[in-house]
């Protein structure tokens, strides 16, 4: 009985290494499937940047110099509101001259397409 009680420790023994050797393995595994995401991770942001980089040196190419249309049109555009804003301080007065003269100056008359009843 002695020998069968040890030859059942052994083997107790030899399962509960078993299962430390598997969850070991598991461990491993786990932590090599975690690593080979974050290097796959790594390496898909690595290709979408330099596709991005790739995708903007094209587009520059294909649009040109737009910054220096931009500019080019900023200054057109302060260059005639300048423009408008002096001819409205010239004209300002005269504008409102007329205005006032027109509401103010009423001279009654019959329309020409008003017709007596006679």
């Amino acid at each position: 009985m002695a020998s069968q009680s040890q030859g059942i420790q052994q083997l107790l023994q030899a399962e509960k290494r078993a299962a430390e050797k598997v969850a070991e393995a598991r461990k491993r595994k786990n932590r090599r499937l975690k690593q080979a995401k974050e290097e796959a991770q790594e390496e898909i942001e690595q290709y979408r940047l330099q596709r991005e980089k790739e995708f903007k040196a094209k587009e520059e190419a294909a649009l040109g110099s737009h910054g220096s249309c931009s500019t080019e049109i900023e200054k057109e555009t302060q260059m005639k509101m300048s423009t408008i804003q002096d001819n409205f301080q010239k004209n300002r007065e005269k504008v409102l001259n007329n205005l006032l003269m027109f509401v103010c100056d009423i001279k009654p008359e019959i329309h020409m397409n008003y017709r007596i009843n006679g």
